[in-house]
C-alpha cells in the first residue's frame, strides 16, 4: 500500500470490506511485523468503534489492551482480528457482522468471555 495512500472510511459496517483489502495488501506486499503492527492496531481500533456505532457497546482496557463489549455481555477483540487478517486468517467484516448481525452465533474463537482477554497472538 502506497505510503499517505488516503482511504475514505465513514464508521459504517460496509467500510470494513475497505480495510479488509487494506490489510491483504499491506500482506502481499510483504510488509514486515515490526512496521504493520502499528497500523493494524488502529485499523482494529476502527472496526471496534464500528461495532460500537453500529449495535452498541463499549470499549474496555486492560493493560494497554483493548476489547469491545456488546450490550449482549460478549467481548471482542477487533485488534487480535486485524492481526488475523494480517496472517490471512482472519476478517474485521465478518467479525463486525458475528458482533452485530441480528441472528449471529457467538463465536468463541473472536469473542472471548469478560475478563479473560484473548492470548497475544504476535508471532514470538
Amino acid at each position: 500500500m502506497r505510503e499517505g495512500a488516503r482511504v475514505r472510511l465513514d464508521y459504517s459496517a460496509r467500510s470494513l470490506w475497505r480495510v479488509d483489502r487494506m490489510i491483504e495488501e499491506i500482506r502481499r506486499e510483504g510488509t514486515p511485523w515490526a512496521a504493520a503492527e502499528r497500523v493494524l492496531r488502529g485499523l482494529g481500533a476502527y472496526a471496534g468503534e464500528v461495532i460500537i456505532r453500529e449495535g452498541g457497546g463499549e470499549w474496555l482496557s486492560s493493560g494497554g489492551d483493548l476489547w469491545v463489549r456488546t450490550p449482549d455481555g460478549r467481548v471482542w477483540d477487533p485488534i487480535d482480528e486485524a492481526r488475523r487478517c494480517y496472517s490471512g486468517d482472519g476478517s474485521l467484516r465478518l467479525l463486525c457482522l458475528d458482533a452485530v448481525g441480528e441472528f449471529a452465533p457467538a463465536a468463541p474463537t473472536r469473542s472471548h468471555p469478560l475478563g479473560a482477554p484473548p492470548p497475544d497472538p504476535r508471532p514470538a
